[in-house]
């Protein structure tokens, strides 16, 4: 298959590409090369068409001959101040709405688009005694006292986490979460109105080679190993037993594949989400100990009690649609994955 690849010198772009390179299938890489998420460098830039999505005229004549679209570029984090929300919309909303448009005009059909765990806000939740429970954003002054659970609105005894499929509601807290659930929107009128297909991947918490260390775009994984580097002990914020799913970029890259490909045999008219994690969640703290035990370090990873409002407390995903539509199924586990990361390449 021929493939657009946007964002295709990042962190996640660039082992797509090479994942699809690898596996005989010609890739156009497009990139804007914006600082922020990577220095513009001989090695970021070679092999990419430096191009805008918010571009039409530019998209145009690189959408010929073109089978399908995978469509990684953004700008990502939780955004520092409100603002950065012109850049997220700009950037992710129009960025996304610009591509569409270029699409339809060259007659190509065909999407994988990535999205994040943030479109759900925080996970989902239940009371042993009350059973389910849509948590609102935690409140400042429990923060600053230590708490930083979910209570039940009724008991007020501490929720417990659950698994979040697909179909969870979306609650943006973020305007880099509020961008993906436009991003998602706009695909879904996309492919009604101009009768397309496609796939939105809700990446969770990807690591790997090649991540952006101490940047915006760095994940915390990375900021631990960077701490440890510096002779420091990781700073685990909250009380360190927030829940998340690390997912290897390795199986991020393989998943795309696989979306593309179904993409292709399926009727236009035809929107799915996947979540793609690893199906193992582990504690922050946890994955501060295996990134500083990974680089032969014996320093202790120090939780501080230190938070960002906007932070979810716990979000862990259910893979069983990737599995059952896809056929995907993580390879590396976080045990081994976080460990062998303290000592992989960054940027």
């Amino acid at each position: 298959m021929r493939v657009l690849l946007t964002g295709s010198a990042g962190f996640i772009g660039g082992a797509i590409a090479d994942h699809l390179e690898a596996a005989g299938d010609e890739v156009v890489r497009v990139d804007l090369l914006i600082p922020e998420a990577h220095p513009v460098d001989a090695a970021a830039a070679a092999g990419s068409h430096r191009v805008d999505v918010r571009d039409g005229a530019a998209l145009a004549p690189l959408l010929h001959g073109i089978d399908v679209v995978c469509h990684q570029s953004a700008m990502v984090g939780a955004g520092v101040t409100v603002a950065d929300m012109p850049s997220y919309a700009s950037h992710n909303d129009l960025g996304t709405a610009v591509l569409l448009a270029a699409m339809h005009q060259a007659g190509v059909g065909r999407l994988v688009v990535a999205s994040s765990m943030v479109v759900y806000g925080e996970g989902r939740y239940d009371c042993p005694n009350h059973g389910r429970q849509t948590p609102a954003p935690r409140d400042r002054r429990a923060l600053d006292a230590g708490d930083f659970e979910n209570h039940c609105s009724r008991c007020g005894g501490a929720l417990d986490w659950e698994t979040v499929d697909e179909d969870a509601p979306l609650d943006p807290r973020s305007s880099y979460a509020a961008s993906k659930v436009a991003t998602e929107h706009y695909v879904s009128a996309w492919v009604r109105q101009a009768a397309g297909s496609a796939v939105a991947l809700r990446y969770h918490n990807v690591y790997g080679p090649r991540m952006p260390r101490d940047t915006p775009y760095s994940g915390v994984a990375a900021l631990f190993r960077s701490a440890v580097e510096q002779g420091r002990p990781p700073d685990v914020f909250e009380d360190g037993g927030q829940m998340r799913d690390f997912v290897h970029v390795s199986d991020v890259a393989r998943c795309n594949e696989l979306s593309l490909r179904r993409v292709l045999d399926v009727p236009g008219g035809t929107f799915a989400t996947y979540n793609v994690c690893s199906g193992e969640p582990v504690t922050i703290v946890r994955v501060a100990g295996l990134v500083a035990r990974g680089t032969g370090s014996e320093l202790t990873p120090v939780v501080s009690g230190r938070y960002r409002l906007g932070d979810v407390r716990h979000i862990v995903a259910s893979p069983e649609r990737a599995t059952r539509d896809l056929g995907f199924t993580a390879e590396v586990r976080p045990e081994q994955g976080l460990q062998q990361f303290a000592t992989d390449p960054l940027r």
